[in-house]
């Protein structure tokens, strides 16, 4: 399998045309490598240090949740992140490929993930945007958990440096439904209260936001943006390594950019 041959499989499954109008999904940087046969690091977001170990381990693909080239570029000028990764790319033919929200969308996306680490049964999106496909997950936890319970499998499974949640809210209460979206899922509360979910795992919920969601009945969980996107990316890397490809790994350089004090 080529490369070539690698993101026609893909987008196969993920099309680049279901991202939204302000994303940028697809080929943020294509030196001429779609003949080669495919080295895959896999990322959450691609930054210098991903470029610098794709570099020491001669990946030959930079396959990233988070696009490269978010906003349209005036310059590229030494000094810039963004810049240096362009130049070592072209430089090492090195290529960056993004699936950002049209990755979010399918089945084995980060929503769909997430659902299934939670192992919520009956499951269906939040957002439909095609057959059975959408924006975020909701379903019913079998047997059902107290919010605690809850609370503990996602730190257990996610590994989080810190879960923030709803005010006043009930650790004994019996949690049955759950809503679920990897990533900034805070503009989604509206459409979550309407699912009938009591609890909703996201992240980059600001304060108002809790507000909004208690006064919706809604128990909001915040994770974090790494924790809750990064085992979709985990998940992209076994579904590579199905396809026989001769070398596929998963970043050691992502991220999470934030740290607690204490």
């Amino acid at each position: 399998m080529k490369i070539a041959d690698l993101i026609i499989w893909f987008e196969e499954w993920a099309n680049p045309a279901w991202c939204e109008s302000w994303d940028n999904c697809g080929w943020q940087v294509e030196p001429g490598i779609l003949e080669e046969n495919p080295r895959v690091l896999v990322c959450l977001t691609p930054t210098l240090a991903v470029m610098e170990e794709a570099i020491a381990i001669r990946a030959n693909l930079i396959f990233a949740h988070h696009p490269l080239i978010f906003n349209p570029l005036k310059s590229l000028r030494r000094g810039s992140a963004i810049a240096e990764m362009i130049r070592l790319a072209f430089t090492h033919n090195i290529a960056v490929y993004s699936a950002h929200t049209n990755f979010d969308q399918v089945q084995d996306g980060t929503a769909d993930v997430l659902a299934q680490i939670l192992e919520l049964q009956k499951v269906t999106p939040i957002i439909p945007t095609q057959a059975g496909l959408g924006y975020g997950r909701v379903g019913v936890l079998e047997p059902l958990m107290t919010l605690q319970e809850l609370l503990t499998a996602i730190h257990t499974r996610l590994t989080p440096p810190h879960l923030i949640l709803s005010p006043n809210a009930d650790l004994q209460q019996k949690i049955s439904r759950v809503a679920v979206l990897g990533g900034s899922g805070a503009s989604f509360i509206s459409a979550v209260a309407k699912t009938g979910a009591q609890a909703y795992l996201t992240s980059d919920c600001k304060f108002h936001q809790f507000q909004e969601s208690r006064d919706c009945g809604l128990i909001l969980i915040d994770a974090g943006h790494y924790a809750t996107e990064r085992p979709a990316c985990d998940r992209l890397v076994q579904k590579f390594h199905s396809l026989n490809l001769d070398w596929v790994q998963l970043s050691q350089k992502d991220e999470d950019f934030r740290q607690f004090f204490p």
